[in-house]
């Protein structure tokens, strides 16, 4: 099979030439027993520059001529780089080279065009894979293909992003990045709403998809690919992002990577918490544990509190909240977000 387990299934391959020089050709050149004499990346601003002690080239011709000795090439280029990771693996094929390459660069599975290729050449093709047959071992079940599909994007947003996140599922974070989002129209400015869940359907959300359909890896790229998509289209004053679930919550941690995945990918200027005070079926840590966690896992912070009453204790008001977290608390289903959105204002001024 062409799956690689294990390292030593690929030492006798060495020397090897390693396309992208990021961090996935840094891991593959410091794997026990591997050689690589050379590196290639078609970044121009990485060319003639250092890397792990070589010189990158611009091209395997280049590169080959520099490290005639090599035996091999292995492909480390990201998803999004498929056409680049094919050119370089059929060059090499024809070279007479063994080629390595990452599941994420090039799938053998899906390509076996390449395979037969090699063989004709009597060259050895290989894929570093997702290990899905571990899962499948472990957890008794795995999906098809890896569930990582979206290429990584860098994107600086114009506009002051704002997330909504809780201290728990079904806590009022829709209902609080709705209604900051009215709260905005309602003082001129234009909105932009990001919901992050199949239930995000009522007005004014400019649109929804489900993070949880993502995986953990390209949750963040979807979140930012949103507010670049919003900022082009429509040019908003202000985002709002809906997180999902909690960072903290008890009884149900599967949903709490998915909720940190949103947050990072919404890198927030600031962000407004959600709490549901003696939730029937969830089991919520608390206010100072959400808040902790928010600002531990981003470089923002918590400017107030939006608390939904429906299942409060009959003493418990919001001032109440106000004098125990020194923050602004607002019960926006009966109140509204304008005082929410004023201590969003207030803190951005800073």
């Amino acid at each position: 099979m062409y799956s690689v387990k294990s390292v030593k299934e690929i030492q006798n391959l060495n020397p090897f030439i390693v396309v992208g020089c990021g961090g996935g050709g840094e891991k593959f050149s410091n794997l026990e027993g591997i050689k690589t004499v050379g590196f290639i990346d078609d970044d121009a601003k990485k060319q003639g520059q250092s890397y792990c002690g070589k010189i990158v080239s611009s091209s395997l011709e280049e590169c080959l001529k520099q490290s005639p000795d090599a035996k091999s090439l292995v492909i480390m280029l990201p998803i999004g780089a498929e056409g680049t990771a094919l050119k370089y693996a059929v060059q090499a094929i024809d070279a007479g080279l063994n080629v390595v390459t990452s599941f994420r660069s090039l799938s053998i599975k899906e390509n076996l065009s390449l395979k037969k290729f090699a063989d004709s050449k009597n060259v050895v093709i290989k894929e570093i894979g997702p290990r899905l047959d571990v899962v499948e071992k472990i957890a008794g079940v795995a999906p098809k293909k890896s569930c990582e599909v979206l290429p990584k994007i860098s994107y600086t947003p114009k506009s002051p992003v704002i997330f909504v996140g809780g201290t728990s599922q079904e806590c009022g974070k829709r209902t609080t990045t709705k209604m900051l989002g009215l709260a905005s129209i309602e003082r001129g400015l234009t909105p932009a709403i990001i919901s992050t869940d199949e239930m995000g359907l009522e007005e004014p959300t400019d649109f929804n998809f489900r993070a949880g359909s993502l995986s953990a890896m390209d949750v963040p790229s979807a979140v930012l690919s949103a507010i670049k998509y919003v900022e082009e289209t429509k040019k908003p004053d202000i985002i709002f992002i809906e997180g999902q679930s909690s960072l903290t919550e008890n009884g149900n941690p599967h949903p709490r990577g998915l909720s940190a995945a949103i947050l990072i990918g919404a890198s927030p200027d600031a962000v407004i918490v959600g709490h549901r005070p003696n939730h029937p079926y969830r089991q919520p840590r608390g206010i100072e544990d959400e808040i902790k966690a928010i600002e531990a896992v981003e470089p923002t912070k918590v400017v107030g509190l939006s608390i939904n009453l429906r299942n409060a204790n009959s003493d418990e008001n919001l001032e109440d909240f106000e004098k125990i977290y020194n923050l602004p608390a607002e019960d926006v289903y009966n109140n509204g977000a304008s005082k929410l959105l004023d201590a969003i204002f207030d803190y951005l001024k800073r």
